[in-house]
């Protein structure tokens, strides 16, 4: 995987923090310098953290879970959901209902009624129904979709979230922290970066610059997947070798016996 260069960042806004009014203190190990009552992040410490995250990130979805992404602001939500979308992974783009996390059994709930709804639609049954029920159940199904489609392959908890914007998502934020689930987050110079486990801190506001990392973070999951996918496909490999190895060494030790049988049913000679 490519790695991300300084003026790469510089490039797509990544650099550019809030106004020193509104920062967060907490932030200031990340803070370069002040320039214009605006806040300069270091970019240095955005090259370190996104590595750091994307090893992470890249060894969660090796071995086999999932990672849920966290986007409902307008800038991040096309980029996220293209992502999450192109590499299967559940997200959540429009609104974070509560309890998502916390109280997962009720939403597989939810879920299970949007797929039930989605056969019924898909069976014949459906077409011999009044059109105003035909009318209300296709608008529960829309309602569903728009809120849970992004989860609707989520069949547990996922192993760590992704959130752009840890003040916008502070429910989603304080649910995977009551759960122990791992946070990896872009944090802005406004934010309190303790509250990540994987903070990379960058410009949360701009559309290059959320952009840039989400893309980079999903060439971490693609790589992760293709590295799953090898390890499935090697350790298919050795199984069939040692079925191959243990049936050959099952003839070794048939041939002898064989030998000894037929030479013993074999006719004395006349004399």
């Amino acid at each position: 995987m490519a790695k991300l260069k300084y003026n790469d960042l510089l490039d797509a806004g990544v650099h550019f923090g809030h106004l020193t009014r509104k920062w967060d203190p907490r932030m200031a190990p990340y803070i370069f310098m002040e320039r214009n009552g605006i806040h300069i992040i270091d970019l240095n410490k955005t090259l370190a953290t996104i590595d750091e995250a994307s090893n992470a990130i890249q060894t969660i979805v090796r071995s086999g879970r999932k990672i849920l992404f966290v986007a409902t602001k307008k800038q991040a939500k096309s980029i996220v959901e293209e992502e999450a979308r192109r590499l299967r992974m559940p997200f959540v783009t429009e609104r974070w209902l509560g309890g998502m996390l916390t109280n997962f059994t009720t939403i597989r709930k939810s879920l299970k009624k949007l797929s039930s709804i989605e056969k019924l639609q898909k069976d014949e049954a459906f077409l011999n129904l009044a059109k105003r029920e035909r009318l209300m159940i296709t608008r529960e199904k829309d309602k569903l979709e728009k809120v849970l489609g992004g989860i609707s392959e989520l069949t547990r908890l996922p192993a760590a979230i992704f959130v752009v914007d840890v003040k916008k998502e502070h429910i989603a934020v304080k649910e995977a922290q009551k759960l122990n689930i791992p946070i990896f987050a872009i944090v802005d110079t406004n934010s309190d970066p303790n509250v990540a486990d994987f903070p990379i801190p960058a410009n949360d506001d701009a559309y290059k610059s959320i952009d840039i990392i989400v893309r980079y973070l999903a060439k971490a999951v693609e790589n992760g997947l293709l590295e799953r996918k090898k390890d499935k496909d090697d350790l298919k490999l050795k199984q069939e070798e040692a079925e191959k190895r243990k049936v050959d060494e099952n003839k070794k030790v048939e041939e002898p016996v064989v030998a000894e049988a037929e030479k013993a049913v074999e006719p004395s000679p006349e004399k």
